[in-house]
């Protein structure tokens, strides 16, 4: 499995409303895409949620890296390049996915936690595994991930969740879900299964 995020600052005039209609227009699109557990869009609004900027963002879960990569290959960045510019994707191993039991996620919340250069990395993986079924209990998760990016070290932390956070760590990073397309994320363990 991959996690893949990236986002697009806006101008602070830019009509959020157009984004709105945007991931509204386009969720249709994703519904059936092969390969995806969920394709969130996501927005960060100033003044809201500790944004100092206008963002528009997306979130994926693919199954496999070969859908990530038909992603690219069959052009469909295109769409976002073409108005928004091309922009860095962060790509993450995923070291455990599960769905939760709420329905509707109105937040995504995205942790990138540094890993210690003396972190004990097989005790790491084992606790964060851990840690994402505990979290995929709650009552207000859709969907809880956990993975790494090898190059930088870093822990990626995804939360799609009914609430906003409350006290959300200092390296998360939360947004508004316009839209979730959920086309696999039923196929997801529950955090009590294997």
């Amino acid at each position: 499995m991959l996690i893949a995020h990236y986002s697009h600052r806006l101008t602070a005039d830019y009509d959020l409303d157009i984004l709105r209609k945007r991931a509204e227009t386009n969720a249709a699109r994703w519904a059936a895409m092969p390969e995806l557990y969920f394709k969130g869009f996501l927005l960060r609004e100033a003044g809201r949620h500790g944004a100092i900027a206008n963002a528009y963002s997306s979130l994926y879960l693919w199954r496999q890296d070969a859908a990530f990569r038909d992603f690219l290959v069959h052009n469909r960045y295109k769409a976002v390049t073409d108005t928004f510019g091309r922009a860095d994707i962060d790509v993450r191993v995923a070291l455990d996915a599960r769905k939760g039991r709420a329905r509707d996620a109105r937040y995504a919340v995205v942790d990138n936690a540094p890993i210690s250069v003396d972190t004990a990395l097989g005790g790491l993986w084992a606790d964060e595994i851990a840690l994402n079924r505990e979290v995929a209990e709650g009552d207000d998760i859709v969907a809880a991930a956990v993975g790494v990016d090898t190059r930088t070290w870093t822990l990626t932390r995804v939360r799609l969740a009914t609430e906003a956070p409350r006290n959300p760590p200092a390296t998360a990073v939360t947004y508004q879900v316009l839209q979730l397309v959920r086309p696999l994320l039923e196929t997801l363990p529950s955090s009590r299964q294997e």
